[in-house]
């Protein structure tokens, strides 16, 4: 048999470091015909319940499956500071159906302008739980792509497609679709 120790290891403690949660933009690529129900429950889920429409979601384990339960609909990656003011500036909408400005920004929220409510989505200080954003739609609502889609929209992005995550190529896409 073989001899005891009587050494006892202590284990490192593991602290993690908070980092900011990262922020995707998630857009609907395909329709509806031939969908599973689950599949279709999640996109509702995620307020997708058009093509073209596109979702900011955050990092978070709950999220995260759901966009890759859906990663057969929908394109999605890590959205740039730049891209997020633009896609804002361009195709945010309070309700009534207006335009977002810096005016409305003024008023619903305690940021100045709407640099400042994108570096605050960015960090992650605001959510669209939250009562800071409640009267700011969460849905944006896009044109087709210009030139259309990169390959097919039946293909996985690896696969030379759209779909899946797609890493940064959906700031390039979210310019094409403004």
């Amino acid at each position: 048999m073989m001899a005891e120790n009587n050494i006892i290891v202590s284990k490192k403690s593991k602290t993690k470091t908070s980092k900011p949660p990262a922020l995707y933009l998630a857009i609907r690529i395909r329709g509806a015909p031939g969908m599973k129900r689950k599949i279709l429950d999640t996109l509702k889920m995620l307020r997708m319940h058009k093509v073209n429409h596109g979702v900011l979601i955050w990092s978070e384990m709950s999220s995260m499956g759901m966009l890759k339960k859906c990663k057969d609909y929908i394109a999605y990656g890590e959205i740039e500071e730049k891209t997020l003011l633009r896609l804002l500036r361009t195709r945010g909408k309070v309700e009534g159906n207006k335009p977002l400005t810096d005016e409305h920004i003024k008023n619903l929220t305690k940021y100045k302008d709407l640099k400042e409510f994108s570096k605050a989505l960015l960090s992650g200080e605001i959510k669209y739980r939250t009562q800071d954003v409640f009267k700011i739609k969460p849905v944006f609502r896009l044109h087709p792509p210009r030139k259309g889609h990169r390959g097919t929209i039946k293909k996985h992005y690896h696969e030379g497609g759209t779909l899946g995550y797609v890493d940064q190529f959906i700031n390039e896409l979210i310019h094409k679709m403004m």
